[in-house]
């Protein structure tokens, strides 16, 4: 009902946010976990340790290593993490850099979603 109120209000002549920003902020999301994601299991990968799993269990799989870094991304850009996955070394400034654009995000939206609004003109 609140997504419905979102997209298509009742009560006001205008819409300020449009499915299509929606999908635009979605999407940025994706790409940004996808590719921190992917740049941490890339410096895993080299041999540098970015990633410390609080499992204590050695990594068996190429499969198992990218969900731990797709994870460490989703956690780390959706909130301040469970700390059940630790950055370490180089892993934990990338770490604060996709934190803050994780914070950055939400507040563009809501400010490209005013700034596009154009009033109607009155009569």
């Amino acid at each position: 009902m609140a997504l419905r109120i979102l997209f298509l209000p009742d009560r006001f002549k205008f819409k300020q946010v449009s499915f299509e920003n929606f999908v635009f902020l979605g999407c940025t999301y994706a790409i940004i976990m996808i590719g921190f994601g992917l740049l941490f299991l890339l410096l895993e990968l080299k041999g540098m340790t970015i990633i410390i799993d609080s499992a204590n269990i050695p990594y068996k799989s190429w499969n198992e290593r990218l969900a731990t870094s797709l994870y460490l991304s989703a956690i780390t850009l959706f909130s301040v993490g469970y700390g059940d996955v630790v950055p370490v070394g180089l892993g934990r400034l990338l770490v604060m850099v996709e934190a803050l654009l994780g914070y950055t995000i939400p507040a563009a939206f809501v400010v490209r979603s005013f700034i596009e609004y154009e009033p109607r003109s009155r009569k």
